[in-house]
């Protein structure tokens, strides 16, 4: 099996000490996913309109045609969910990662420029939603280049982190090649690892909003903040673990769902061995504690 191309092992049942800042038993990381302007649209040149992680569960794209409900869905969360978030994030001054795609982000100069007011670190979330798997190493690699300069005109600064989302056999590479610091397409474990000299900061799908947007997910806001505060309530209880909560403006933006994120952020605020960090502070943190050998 020394060929076999996955890792299934990780770091068993000896994980290194985190060693989070200030005895911290557990780092907590906030993201908010910002996508709206950057979904699968005619006027963006797509084949078909978006359907996916909208209040439309199980919409169909339509080739060649606008979904007018479909574009409102997302224009709600530039428009309304994302300032929402902002002041909800802003005035308990809890730090948030952004995953910005760039064309979204270059819609909206409001936004970005409250983002780095608040000092909220903004990562990539790559040009638009493109699905790479069947895309040339050439082509994705085009893309990704495209989409850090976009990023760095709008936001000011060259994205450190990545998050492409859709990704391909190729991805990982390309990403290492472009010089980001980590990157977060990977779902494999609690803890940050290196893969091939890459550091990788992993993702959770499980707690994440967009689970009010698929089958068998959340249903009531209730159900959402169950889900956060037991998942935080066990990796903090074992210590030394990191925990990443999904947000999308368009979804948990609206006020019966942000009403249940609001509870648990105050929840967390009660807690003094809690780390809420960015994506990039955890990713330097580890470097600087664990680096790759």
């Amino acid at each position: 099996m020394s060929d076999y191309p996955r890792d299934m092992i990780g770091y068993g049942q000896n994980p290194p000490a985190a060693n989070w800042p200030n005895k911290a038993r557990i780092a907590l990381n906030f993201v908010v996913n910002y996508e709206e302007g950057g979904e699968n649209c005619v006027l963006h040149g797509d084949a078909a309109s978006e359907a996916f992680l909208s209040e439309i569960v199980g919409a169909a794209a339509w080739t060649g045609q606008r979904h007018m409900n479909m574009e409102s869905i997302y224009e709600y969360g530039s428009r309304s969910g994302f300032w929402r978030l902002h002041r909800m994030f802003t005035q308990r001054e809890m730090p948030v990662t952004v995953f910005g795609v760039a064309m979204a982000l270059e819609r909206n100069p409001d936004a970005v420029q409250a983002m780095n007011t608040a000092d909220w670190e903004i990562a990539s979330h790559g040009l638009k939603w493109i699905d790479y798997k069947d895309h040339s190493y050439e082509a994705e690699r085009a893309d990704l280049k495209k989409a850090i300069a976009v990023h760095t005109e709008v936001t000011g600064v060259r994205p450190a982190g990545i998050y492409q989302g859709r990704t391909s056999l190729n991805t990982r590479d390309i990403c290492a090649e472009l010089g980001f610091e980590y990157s977060a397409d990977a779902y494999a474990d609690e803890l940050p690892y290196y893969e091939n000299g890459q550091l990788i900061v992993p993702y959770m799908l499980d707690a994440n909003d967009m689970r009010f947007a698929t089958p068998q997910g959340f249903n009531t806001g209730e159900q959402f903040e169950t889900y956060l505060r037991d998942s935080f309530d066990v990796l903090r209880a074992e210590g030394g673990r990191m925990m990443s909560v999904g947000l999308h403006c368009r979804l948990v933006g609206r006020p019966g769902r942000a009403a249940a994120l609001g509870r648990f952020l105050d929840y967390v605020q009660q807690f003094e061995d809690v780390w809420v960090s960015t994506r990039l502070d955890i990713a330097r943190h580890w470097r600087q504690n664990h680096p790759d050998t």
